[in-house]
């Protein structure tokens, strides 16, 4: 009995052991690299998608970019309801990201993200929006951050009541 609980405990102490290191992995993992377009980022199981995306920005101060990416996701979609000035949300799990396009802005001194994107399941039913979040599923997130010359702002426009990429200097 006894050497059946060292066991147990042994194996216990093994398990943690692995998770620990397999954690401290993806937090030291690179997740972008320079490439001559912008950046090429990859994103590992449990990333915050468009956090990772806003870090980028802010750390590596860029003016304005566009991003396209495609993975293994969870994600909450919103359609935005122009009556209310309010996202209509939806959740999709376990989903494959086949296809996420946006934009990086600024707003106020802080980065707006712009994203929108289609998903699709084992049944290869697909459903799209706007991206409120998303995290990396099972595997990983690739995208491709194509940044401009140009510091471009959003502001509120009314109509349509909703912030707006500005294009002048």
């Amino acid at each position: 009995m006894k050497t059946v609980n060292i066991l147990l405990i042994s194996c216990c102490l093994l398990f943690a052991t692995r998770a620990a290191a397999q954690k401290n992995a993806m937090d030291t993992a690179v997740r972008y690299i320079k490439v001559p377009a912008g950046y090429l980022m990859v994103l590992r199981q449990g990333d915050d998608v468009l956090a990772q995306i806003e870090s980028l920005a802010v750390k590596e101060n860029i003016p304005s970019a566009n991003f396209a990416g495609m993975g293994f996701v969870n994600a909450r979609f919103g359609f935005f309801n122009f009556e209310t000035k309010e996202y209509e949300p939806k959740q999709f799990d376990n989903v494959e990201l086949a296809s996420m396009r946006g934009s990086i802005a600024w707003k106020e001194g802080k980065v707006s993200i712009h994203a929108h994107g289609v998903v699709t399941d084992r049944e290869f039913k697909a459903w799209g929006g706007h991206m409120l979040n998303a995290t990396v599923g099972t595997g990983s997130v690739e995208i491709l951050i194509t940044v401009h010359d140009k510091k471009l702002e959003r502001k509120m426009e009314d109509p349509p009541g909703a912030n707006v990429l500005q294009l002048s200097e």
